[in-house]
C-alpha cells in the first residue's frame, strides 16, 4: 500500500511516549504523531488526550528518508467553524482594534533593539573596576 503526503487515514494508537504517540495506519505501516500535532491547544501529557488502542483519524504530513511516517491528528480534524482573521476589525464604531501578534512582536523587537543599543553605548563602569583595571 503506497501512502502519500496529504492522505487522511484511520489508525489505531499502539504506543504512547512523552514526545508523541505511535499510530498504525495499515498492516506493517505505522507512524508518529508528535505531541505538537495532537491538538491545537497546549499538550502537557500525551496521555491526557490519547490512550493505547484508541481509534484516531490522522493525516500524513511527511515521510522521512527511512520511510517513517509523520502524522497529524489536528491536521486531519475538520477546520474550525470560524476562520482566523488576519486583520482584526473593530466591532463597533469608535472601538480600537487589538493589534495582531505580528504587530505586537514588531513593537517588542523595536523596543528590545533600542534598549540593547542604549546599553552598548553606556557600558557599566563598575565592571571595569571589578576586574582590577
Amino acid at each position: 500500500m503506497d501512502l502519500e503526503i496529504g492522505e487522511v487515514l484511520a489508525g489505531k494508537v499502539t504506543g504512547i511516549t512523552k514526545f508523541g504517540a505511535f499510530v498504525t495506519v495499515a498492516p506493517g505501516k505505522s507512524g508518529l504523531v508528535h505531541i505538537s500535532e495532537i491538538t491545537n491547544t497546549y499538550v502537557n501529557d500525551v496521555r491526557d488526550h490519547l490512550t493505547e488502542g484508541q481509534e484516531v483519524t490522522v493525516k500524513i504530513i511527511g515521510v522521512d528518508q527511512s520511510g517513517r511516517l509523520n502524522l497529524s491528528i489536528k491536521a486531519a480534524a475538520a477546520p474550525s467553524q470560524e476562520p482566523a482573521r488576519s486583520n482584526p476589525q473593530p466591532k463597533q464604531t469608535g472601538e480600537i482594534a487589538e493589534p495582531s501578534f505580528e504587530d505586537k512582536l514588531k513593537r517588542f523587537m523595536q523596543d528590545s533593539d533600542s534598549k540593547i543599543s542604549g546599553l552598548k553605548q553606556h557600558p557599566d563602569k563598575k565592571s571595569a573596576r571589578r576586574r582590577g583595571r
